[in-house]
């Protein structure tokens, strides 16, 4: 096929554009679900292992 010289299935620069705007909104998502941590989480009792550890 001489003289085809693009895609033929429209602007690929569209599709590059769709997935890295689904890359960031996905890394987006990761790092807020990583951030997101318990409302009480430092009312809870810490639990005791019977070692005490005694510095130096």
């Amino acid at each position: 096929m001489p003289g085809r010289t693009s895609a033929p299935y429209g602007r690929p620069s569209w599709r590059y554009a769709r997935a890295v705007a689904a890359a960031v909104t996905a890394a987006a998502a990761l790092i807020a679900a990583a951030n997101a941590v318990p409302a009480r989480a430092t009312d809870t009792p810490r639990l005791s292992t019977g070692v005490e550890h005694v510095g130096k």
